[in-house]
């Protein structure tokens, strides 16, 4: 099932995304939250006449550098000998078709398209056998990060926690096998990254294992899983689109600060 969040005349929703193609996808609006027992509305909206929101609001988004190996070295980089986590703090998601505002302390952003995993349930020190219980579903991610301030700074925070820096959408599919999945990136149509799934490093079980031997995850947390190689510049103007089989595109622009 695909479930999207989102606003009409001023008021937020769940739905149930049904349909095909851009002009037969409506809304059907569920009762209640998506991560427990839940209903189905029977009221529908078309998609068309919505705004997307991020799919889900996450009280954390914690995210895995260098877990493609490409990807490592087209940076100069070594694969770590364990998973290298970081934070990006709720301020910087937003959704498909809002904009990725360009930081004033950069002049080198780029595009990292990521598979997102959406925790569905309260959890700590998951056994390697009952990941899939937690997982709520999986959704597209940009992790756009300012690579210079990435290079110049020994921490990330500012580098990939800037306003806007954390693109989720379109929805959260629950239904999905997240093994082998094509994940692609695209800049003004052109075709920056291509890979899959299947090339991380370290797995998903491997990745909520290890976060949660540290921390407890809440529902509607995100743990992004690191990105294939291709990572390049976006400039003011472009539109980048981030494409995971079996989910969807999220779209979004580039603007000025301002």
């Amino acid at each position: 099932m695909r479930i999207a969040r989102f606003s009409i005349d001023g008021n937020v929703a769940f739905g149930a995304v049904e349909g095909e193609g851009p002009d037969g996808l409506v809304l059907d609006i569920i009762k209640g939250i998506p991560y427990a027992e839940f209903e189905l509305s029977g009221t529908k909206v078309p998609l068309s006449k919505v705004r997307l929101l991020p799919p889900v609001l996450p009280n954390k988004v914690v995210a895995i550098g260098r877990n493609y190996a490409e990807h490592a070295a087209e940076l100069g980089n070594e694969v770590p000998d364990v998973p290298v986590a970081f934070f990006k703090p709720t301020t910087s998601v937003i959704g498909s078709g809002d904009a990725i505002e360009y930081p004033s302390f950069s002049q080198e952003v780029h595009h990292e398209a990521e598979l997102a995993v959406v925790i569905g349930r309260m959890c700590r020190e998951v056994p390697r056998e009952r990941v899939k219980d937690v997982i709520f579903g999986y959704t597209c991610a940009n992790d756009v990060t300012a690579r210079d301030a990435q290079e110049r700074e020994k921490q990330w925070a500012r580098a990939k926690g800037f306003d806007t820096s954390c693109p989720l959408g379109p929805w959260v599919e629950t239904d999905l096998d997240p093994s082998d999945l094509t994940i692609q990136a695209t800049v003004n149509g052109e075709q920056r990254q291509l890979g899959r799934t299947s090339e991380m490093i370290r797995s998903i079980e491997d990745l909520v294992v290890h976060i949660t031997e540290a921390m407890t995850l809440l529902p509607g947390d995100v743990i992004l899983t690191g990105t294939p190689a291709g990572v390049g510049p976006l400039h003011v103007g472009d539109e980048v689109a981030v494409t995971i089989e079996g989910i969807g595109t999220l779209t979004n622009k580039v603007i000025k600060r301002g």
